[in-house]
């Protein structure tokens, strides 16, 4: 059962969760501390990573287990990370807030972000195909990856570094939304409007802005925080689907994601500064691109006090070593010129004390339990709604004694009805308590339902 599969908005590639960020070590009835443990299971963006980490104590350390059901959102997740921990003298939080909400959410971005995301894409390159047994990163782990699934990253940032000319994503937006409207598309306008204010307003979304939403469904161009020119391809938005063409089974590269409910909802409808859902007149004073902005601003200030560069140390070292030269030195080798390595500083990311990310190839969910390492091994596990079909009683195993588990219910698929939405959550309960879990009481919502691991 898959929520996604029967929304054909919702599309079938999970860029960005239907839902907002949530703090998962908070979601029990105590905040879990001290070493804890989480599997992301079809997250699609690292909001809850970004959140849980925030909301972390000085003594508390976090590993992350992520599967997702693509590489190519495994390989959107390791950018948006690494865009996430660059350091303050290479990218200060301002702009990094900007480029990191632009590669998010539009499918069109600057020239300037296209040149970011291209450096970015090949340092990735480089780390998950020379690391084999040691991460490039402290906090960002591929080395569970099989070789198979190094050599697909390799290819896929190939792709973003040097993307085909001939793709142009305005068009198969657009082409993507024909074929979703169909007979309505003359008068798309009127069912963007409709979709917002009967929809997403009557869902609780009412800090989503008319002008920005019916912008994001036409073009799908979420964030445009400065007066510059939006008009480059995102490539890391697209992927690659095998259709039926005449009987042929063809690979046709395109945008494959969400083109209905929108990307404002992993950052945008909700706070903790209340003066920002604050309304004059009946209408919000803010927007969901001010509220993204200043949420993932926020996020990412916790990120840098947390955080420190590795390069720092290295550098102390290479500072001893010229005082006072190696024997090879003494012996006539050169020493190292004056600003040799003044750019490496920009190849580091920020490494954040007590915090890591393993990526797990995406068919290992169903190997977990097998493996002794991972028995009782989870203190927080979170599945996605277009995930909740992969969730069973092997969950039990690799589940600890006082495990929570987070489902993503379906609340912010458009295409779903009330109807639609209400059965998905009875589903979803059938599901988990045949897994072995129970609702936690007053736990539960319209768009998370919370669980506890069942004694027996």
């Amino acid at each position: 059962m898959c929520a996604g599969r029967t929304a054909e908005g919702a599309g079938c590639v999970t860029w960005w969760g239907f839902s907002p960020s949530l703090d998962l070590l908070s979601a029990g009835a105590i905040k879990q501390s001290g070493e804890v443990n989480v599997l992301l299971v079809g997250s699609g963006d690292p909001r809850h990573i970004l959140k849980t980490t925030a909301m972390l104590k000085d003594t508390d350390t976090l590993h992350v287990w992520v599967v997702e059901n693509s590489m190519e959102v495994v390989a959107r997740q390791l950018l948006l990370l690494s865009l996430a921990l660059s350091p303050q003298h290479s990218m200060g939080i301002r702009e990094k807030t900007e480029v990191f909400l632009e590669v998010f959410g539009n499918s069109e971005i600057r020239s300037q972000t296209e040149q970011t995301l291209r450096q970015t894409a090949s340092k990735l390159s480089l780390a998950v195909t020379e690391t084999l047994s040691t991460p490039a990163n402290p906090c960002l782990d591929t080395t569970q990856l099989r070789f198979k699934d190094r050599d697909e990253l390799h290819r896929i940032f190939k792709q973003w570094i040097h993307p085909p000319s001939s793709l142009c994503l305005s068009k198969i937006w657009d082409a993507r939304v024909r074929q979703h409207l169909g007979t309505r598309y003359d008068s798309r306008v009127g069912c963007f409007d409709w979709d917002l204010t009967m929809k997403l307003h009557q869902r609780g979304c009412g800090v989503i802005n008319k002008q920005q939403y019916v912008r994001w469904r036409e073009r799908g161009v979420a964030f445009e925080m400065r007066e510059g020119l939006y008009r480059t391809t995102n490539h890391s938005l697209l992927s690659t689907r095998v259709l039926n063409h005449r009987g042929d089974r063809v690979a046709v590269r395109g945008y494959w994601g969400d083109i209905v409910s929108s990307p404002y909802l992993s950052f945008g409808i909700e706070t903790d500064n209340k003066t920002l859902l604050q309304t004059q007149n009946g209408q919000h004073a803010k927007t969901a691109q001010d509220i993204s902005y200043h949420n993932v601003q926020e996020l990412f200030q916790s990120l840098t006090c947390r955080g420190h560069t590795p390069s720092t140390s290295q550098q102390n070292v290479r500072g001893e070593q010229e005082q006072d030269p190696s024997p090879n030195q003494a012996a006539g080798t050169p020493s190292p010129q004056p600003g040799a390595n003044q750019n490496l500083p920009e190849n580091e990311l920020l490494s954040l004390d007590g915090v890591k990310v393993t990526f797990l190839p995406v068919d290992s969910l169903s190997k977990l339990p097998n493996k002794q390492r991972f028995s009782q091994f989870f203190n927080s596990i979170y599945f996605s709604a277009s995930m909740v079909h992969q969730l069973g009683p092997s969950l039990r195993q690799i589940a600890a004694p006082d495990a929570v588990l987070v489902v993503e219910l379906a609340k912010y698929l458009l295409d779903l009805s009330k109807e639609q939405v209400n059965a998905f959550a009875e589903k979803v309960d059938d599901i988990v308590q045949g897994a072995g879990f129970e609702p936690f009481n007053g736990k539960k919502t319209d768009v998370y339902s919370i669980y506890k691991l069942r004694k027996e």
